[in-house]
């Protein structure tokens, strides 16, 4: 079964904090991408209103959530992890 991040961003960080970071989580996901263990992600069009992204199993996602460089450094207030029966699929 397939499974969703949320990410609620820190709302006492900055943009220039994130942006420091940014690199780094951008290298961790194409790790994730090249692997086929992400399927999609991004930020909500609303800035400030966090990210999401799906994966291709719980466990992918929380090693995620584990590595991700945002966290880590304490710029996500809250991740949410849930799973998602994609009808699609």
């Amino acid at each position: 079964m397939k499974a969703v991040v949320f990410y609620e961003h820190a709302t006492d960080k900055s943009m220039d904090e994130f942006m420091a970071v940014f690199p780094r989580h951008e290298e961790f996901e194409a790790e994730f991408i090249k692997s086929g263990r992400v399927l999609g992600t991004g930020a909500f069009a609303n800035a400030g209103e966090g990210a999401m992204a799906i994966f291709v199993d719980r466990q992918a996602a929380e090693d995620f959530v584990n590595g991700d460089p945002f966290v880590q450094e304490g710029l996500i207030a809250k991740t949410t992890i849930r799973e998602w029966n994609d009808e699609l699929a």
